[in-house]
């Protein structure tokens, strides 16, 4: 046998055995590359925790398929790249592609169901090089685990936003969405949340969209003080049982002894998420025949209590330039009313600049004569969450205020040094009570001066998790005004921080994942288009032809060579 011959089989038996190797090896170990510089498709370490939990088969169908506008064809690729990795992990993750209106029999059909369940469609206008044409798609998907059904929404609505930048930020939250989605169903609900009544808190239609939401991860229930009157006692180790206490627009005073009911809850380690009006201002209440109110403060007889705490909620009113759009009749022309948009300055429109991961990366959460709150040193982590615009002020009470203020003229000097007021606030720490020191309302032998580490979260808004409702009385999307279409970012806000108080298995550190997504520039592309049809069909081709090419020519010079010295040696 040829030396040559000897060799070659040497280097096939070692590639062979190389491969074997490799296989054995990868029957025993598993890891997966991504190579990708913002390591977009590596699962946080919280989305493998919650993979554990899927023990049996988990079917997610997406609705995205068919003939999609390229942004929405982005986000397609996106979810289903990120759904092999979670597939990757746990082999019970299945999941299909579904084109809802694909079989015009039957989409009416598809369509009507899909509704039911709270599927809504998007009506994309598509522009394909000036040419425009409207699309409808579902960017929707619905997990199934153990005949539990969740609703995962892949696209994020952003207010003023265009279909690319909402297709980029729904991205940036697709991990966040569809581990949120499979934990609601794979996970068993063990923490509870107290819904306070007692005291004029908003009745459960203007929460309910709330309440339904947090209903799909934790045990819920309405928890009454007015038990506290005749025992005090079993009142609190009844309230001692929740994780969390949610306190949504009280407007009547709190007794002593319910605020030492929840002193001590927080105490013993209870977190709460405060909703306060410390005004008397609602938008209701506006729409009458002079089109007046009078806001004055409101005394919920909790300022010992918060100032105790580490803060306190001022009795004032929050004016900010970046205000909510409100629509006003103007006057009549012939039977039709007419109607104009104002910026109304008592309903703040905040983007968070806060990076902390209950509010990065939200859009704009609207506010309803909202109040400024100050901070005090008493050794509790303090972190703001919402501040107004700096173009914002303070106005004092008691104050009237009227729908004619939509047409008040303001310069830059109004707020001069008064803007970045705090709307909402977290606290953490161990909180000393509000009772230290003091004669208690009521005997408690468990009586604690010092808590245990705990959190709460402060809105000096009651109506940031308000839902508005529909001609039937039933309870819309928190977050969307019926009189303008705006869709706000309350509800997301509001969610996560039931999430961050409740440690929900760190679910909401995902949301600090930042994506890299480099955009074409579509302007340039119609611009160019034949020379960049060009550059990326036609110069592949030429290149693979000129290759080609000279690859036959090198070749035959090559044999042809061998060729004439193997004649000239016969």
């Amino acid at each position: 046998m040829k030396t040559s011959n000897k060799l070659n089989l040497k280097t096939l038996g070692i590639t062979i055995l190389i491969l074997i190797v490799l296989n054995v090896l990868g029957s025993f170990l598993f890891h997966r590359f991504d190579l990708t510089k913002d390591k977009r498709y590596t699962l946080s370490q919280t989305s493998l925790q919650i993979l554990q939990q899927v023990k049996n088969p988990l079917s997610i169908k997406i609705y995205m398929q068919g003939d999609l506008p390229s942004d929405f064809r982005r986000l397609q690729q996106e979810t289903k790249q990120l759904l092999e990795e979670f597939q990757a992990y746990n082999s019970n993750i299945n999941f299909e592609f579904v084109n809802p209106l694909e079989n015009e029999e039957e989409s009416m059909d598809m369509i009507k169901s899909l509704y039911s369940k709270g599927l809504t469609p998007v009506n994309i206008t598509v522009d394909d090089k000036g040419k425009q044409s409207q699309a409808m798609v579902f960017p929707w998907a619905i997990a199934v685990y153990n005949n539990k059904e969740v609703n995962i929404p892949l696209l994020k609505n952003i207010m003023g936003a265009s279909t690319t930048q909402k297709v980029m930020g729904s991205i940036q939250h697709l991990e966040y969405s569809i581990a949120d989605a499979i934990n609601k169903v794979a996970k068993d609900r063990q923490k509870k949340v107290a819904i306070i009544k007692g005291n004029g808190e908003l009745s459960e239609r203007y929460v309910g969209n709330l309440l339904r939401q947090i209903k799909e991860s934790y045990y819920i229930g309405p928890f009454t003080l007015d038990s506290v009157a005749k025992d005090p006692n079993g009142t609190l180790d009844a309230l001692k049982k929740y994780d969390l206490a949610i306190i949504s627009k009280p407007t009547e005073a709190f007794s002593d002894e319910e605020k030492e009911v929840l002193d001590q809850f927080i105490i013993n380690g209870g977190k709460t998420l405060w909703m306060i009006d410390q005004v008397a201002a609602d938008m209701d209440s506006l729409y009458n025949d002079t089109g007046a109110i009078l806001a004055y403060p409101r005394d919920l007889n909790l300022n010992d209590m918060f100032f105790k705490y580490g803060f306190r909620i001022n009795p004032d009113l929050v004016k900010d330039e970046q205000g909510s759009p409100l629509k006003l009749a103007t006057g009549e022309q012939g039977s039709a009313t007419q109607y104009q948009q104002f910026i109304w300055k008592f309903s703040p429109l905040v983007v968070p600049v806060s990076q902390h991961p209950i509010v990065k990366n939200l859009g704009y959460i609207k506010f309803d004569f909202a109040n400024p709150i100050d901070t005090l040193k008493n050794g509790i982590k303090k972190t703001v969450l919402v501040q107004s615009s700096p173009y914002s002020k303070k106005i004092g009470t008691p104050h009237e205020v009227n729908l004619n203020m939509v047409t008040e003229e303001t310069t830059k000097e109004d707020y001069l040094n008064k803007g970045n007021l705090v709307l909402s606030l977290l606290l953490e720490g161990n909180f000393h009570s509000a009772f230290e020191n003091r004669i208690l309302p009521f005997k408690e032998s468990s009586f604690q001066a010092k808590g245990k580490p705990t959190k709460m979260i402060v809105v000096a808004d009651g109506d940031i998790a308000r839902n508005q409702v529909d001609k039937n009385g039933m309870p819309v999307e928190l977050g969307y005004d019926q009189r303008t279409g705006n869709l706000y970012d309350n509800k997301d806000f509001m969610m996560n921080c039931v999430n961050y108080l409740l440690d929900d298995t760190g679910l909401i550190n995902i949301r600090s994942k930042d994506v890299e997504l480099p955009l074409l520039d579509k302007e340039k592309v119609y611009e160019d288009y034949t020379v960049i049809q060009f550059i990326t069909i036609g110069l592949p081709i030429l290149i693979l032809l000129i290759f080609g090419v000279l690859f036959t020519f090198i070749r035959k010079k090559k044999y042809s060579r061998q060729m004439l010295i193997k004649n000239l040696r016969n």
